[in-house]
Parts: C-alpha cells; structure tokens; sequence
C-alpha cells in the first residue's frame, strides 16, 4: 500500500476510536447513573460533566497509546492474540495516566464503578471493530478491481528478491502487470510499457544498474506523469538521514510530478461523489427533458458512449447526449482536411454532422451532464484535465503531453474558462492542464467551479 495512503487510513481509525472511547465512555456513566448496572454502591453518581477531565485524556491519548503498540499496523498479518496483547498494554499506560493526572492536579475520580465497567467494555469492542475492519478489508482486496496495478523495473535477480519478500498482504494489494529488464532492454520500452498498461507508480529495483540508466527511468516517468518509486535500500543512512517513502521493509525514493495522496484529494473525491449525486438529482428532470427531446428530434441513440482515456491511461465509457447524426463517425474521416486543431484533437467550425437541437446542446453543455454519472462512479472529477479518446491519446506526438493523464479527467479544466474551442493550439490546452496539475489546490478547483458557471450560461468560447 501507498505509505501515505496508509498513513491516512490510521488517522481515520484513530478519529473513529478516540470517538468510539468516549461514546462508551459515556454509555459506562448512563448504565451506571441510571440503575441498569450497580457495582460499588447505591449511591447516584454525579452527571458526566465530573467526568470530563478523563474524556480529555481518554480520546486523545486513547488512540495514541494504540498505535504506539502498533494496533493500527498490517491488520491482515495480526492474530487476535496479538491485537488483545496491544490494547492490554495500551489500556495499563491509560490507566497510569488517569492516575498521574489525578495524582499531581488533585482530581477525583467521582466513581470507580463507570472506569471498572469502561475498562471492561472498551477492550471488547475495540477488538471486535479490529476484527471487522480487517475483515472487510480482506474482502475488499478479494476483488480484482481494487488491486493497485504497478510496474516493475530494473534487474531480473533484484526484482524477483523484491517480489518473493512481498509480503502476503502486499500480493492482496498489488498486481505486478508487466516487468521491463532495464539492463538489457532500453528506457524505451519502459515507455511503450506504460502506454500498454495504466499505472500510477514504477517501481525501480537494481544494484548494478548504472545511475544514468536509472535517471533516464525517472526522467521518464516524470515525463509521462507516473510516480517513479526508488528502491533505495543501497543507500546508507547512518550519516545523513533523507526522508523515504516505504514499501513493506524496503525504503524507497520517490519522485512524483502530481499532488500526492492527501486529505486534500480525498475531500477532493468525497466532494466529487457528493457535488455530483446531489446534481444529478437536482437536474434529473432537464435530463430527462433533453433525452426525450434528443429522441423526437433525430434518429439514433439518446446517449453517446465512447472509449476515452482516464487517470493513467485507464480506458472507461464516457457519456454524453447524443448532438451529432447517427453515422457521424463514418463522415469524420471525410472532413479531416477541415481541422482546425494543431496535434492529435480533430475539432471544426459549423461541424456539419451536429444536429440542430445538438449546436444548443453544446452551446449551453447541457450534452455534457451525463458525466456527472462518470464522476459518481469515480472515474472522473468535477474539475481536470478534459478526457480525450483513446485514438487521439495514441497519436500524442510529445511525450510529455501524456502527464496530463496523471490526474483523473474532469467535466471542466482551466481550457473551459480561458477560451475553450477559441484554443487552436494543442500545445496550449495541455500547457494548461498542466499548469493545473502542477498548481492544484482545493481552491483552484473551487474557482474553476466558479468561473465554470458564467461561461456554461452565456456559452462563451463554444462552437
């Protein structure tokens, strides 16, 4: 797994036990106040406010204390033996600190009956949510589809090492999908790889392999928008200490020319599901207002499908309104002389194959909201790079254009708002997709959003 994709999955389990503590911890203090359970007397209990004190050391420290027993580590290479183990040494260090703090700021503890029945709830459930998460975890990596694709690079003996000390949960999350032996083949078919197979990350494995070869890989890489992972256990660190990704036991250098796996990208992905479910109910009546009158008012099919390039390359079904005639990809081939687009893109004025209802359609981008069902299946965004066919993907003549995949495609870009169709230049539209990779921030896609709107309504920049 990512390191940075699993950093973000502990801190999500952390949150969710530091509010999982203090729910139970709350829980303990109503069994107790309200008679369902009596342990030390008849006595009532003060309310919980009493016990606030302990909730501020409980569910921050709580999580904290697990994780430094490792509880949140590897959950698929754990034993229950070993989990009870964890959250038994972490439960004495929260109970040492209870004490210290009621020792030296001469707190109380208002009743020992809600702490007895915490220590003995909390463990159980604790366990029981480290059993389940491990398990749906293990089903979830069961299907293929979620597999993380990657590529590996470099000498046959070092990475044939690297895979047999992969570890059996690492074989549930990866698929090596192809190996190219950088010393004997060039950086060349390293490339042609990568256009073969949608990745997102290469892993470079060598000791011998001379560092040009190695820099020609990254710069590769680079060029095609894929993180280029450096197996770096040939660098000692007893004198200087770089920071290293890792992977499993082995430390690794990475280079990346795209946002890394964050917060920030997954509230990107969270706000792209959510934006694009509430649109698609919002808007369902225009939709199925121009479906119908896509049907009336022309012969063919009321929806568009058609094979376009996503992140890395991956193909997916692309959805549209249908504008253009029934047979218009059979006259394209005829009106190729008339492109007025430079590179692989074939875009014209007045095209003659778009239908009357369909120059209203891509006037307003009203064909385009079908994509919104792509975004709600994650394969595209609300804002990225605009998805192109796959014909025209192959016949990139640059390879640096193909960095503009190393972000998931999007329903608009920066080349909608600054001029759209009023582009010529291919050069220019990917000049500014990546300037959009190479400045993403949750703010920029916010005021594209924004500058999105004026340009749909009053059409700027279409044709």
């Amino acid at each position: 797994m990512n390191t940075r994709k699993q950093e973000i999955r502990i801190q999500l389990h952390q949150v969710t036990d530091a509010l999982l503590l203090g729910f139970l911890f709350g829980l303990c203090h109503w069994l107790r106040a309200a008679g369902v359970i009596i342990m030390d007397s008849l006595w009532e209990i003060p309310p919980l406010t009493h016990f606030y004190w302990m909730l501020a050391i409980l569910m921050p420290f709580g999580p904290f204390l697990l994780e430094l027993q490792g509880f949140y580590n590897h959950p698929l290479e754990k034993t229950m033996t070993r989990s009870i183990q964890q959250i038994a040494r972490a439960g004495v260090w929260l109970v040492l600190l209870f004490g210290t703090a009621a020792f030296f700021f001469r707190l109380t503890i208002p009743s020992r009956s809600v702490l007895i029945l915490f220590c003995a709830l909390a463990p159980i459930v604790l366990l029981l949510k480290d059993r389940l998460v491990a398990w749906m975890y293990y089903r979830r990596l069961l299907r293929n589809g979620v597999r993380e694709s990657i590529l590996l690079a470099g000498e046959p003996d070092s990475m044939r090492a690297f895979e047999d000390a992969m570890s059996d949960t690492q074989r549930l999350e990866l698929r090596v999908v192809h190996r190219v032996d950088l010393s004997t083949q060039p950086v060349a078919d390293l490339v042609a790889a990568l256009h073969k197979h949608p990745v997102g990350r290469v892993l470079l494995v060598f000791h011998h392999i001379e560092m040009d070869k190695a820099q020609q890989a990254i710069a590769a890489c680079e060029a095609e928008g894929v993180e280029a992972w450096l197996n770096a256990g040939f660098i000692h660190t007893s004198v200087a200490r770089p920071t290293f990704e890792s992977f499993g036991r082995h430390p690794m250098l990475v280079f990346r020319t795209t946002p890394e796996v964050s917060w920030m990208i997954m509230l990107k992905n969270g706000m792209d599901r959510m934006g694009a479910l509430a649109l698609l109910l919002l808007l369902s009546p225009l939709l199925l207002a121009i479906a119908l009158a896509v049907r009336i008012t022309s012969r063919g099919p009321v929806i568009f499908r058609q094979q376009r390039a996503g992140l890395h390359g991956k193909p997916f079904t692309m959805l549209k309104f249908r504008t253009m005639c029934a047979d218009a990809e059979a006259r394209k081939k005829d009106l190729e002389p008339l492109n007025q687009m430079t590179g692989p893109v074939f875009k014209i004025e007045n095209d003659p194959r778009i239908t009357p209802l369909g120059r209203i359609l891509r006037k307003t981008s009203l064909d385009e909201f079908l994509q919104l069902w792509n975004v709600l299946r994650g394969e595209m965004s609300l804002v990225g790079p605009r998805p192109l066919p796959l014909y025209e993907v192959e016949k990139f003549e640059m390879t640096s254009h193909r960095r503009r995949l190393s972000m998931k495609p999007g329903l608009t870009c920066l080349w909608q708002v600054r001029g759209r169709n009023r582009v010529t230049n291919f050069q220019d539209w990917v000049g500014m997709d990546l300037e959009y990779i190479d400045n993403w921030s949750l703010w920029l896609d916010i005021s594209i959003l924004l500058r999105t709107i004026p340009v749909v309504l009053f059409g700027w920049g279409a044709k």
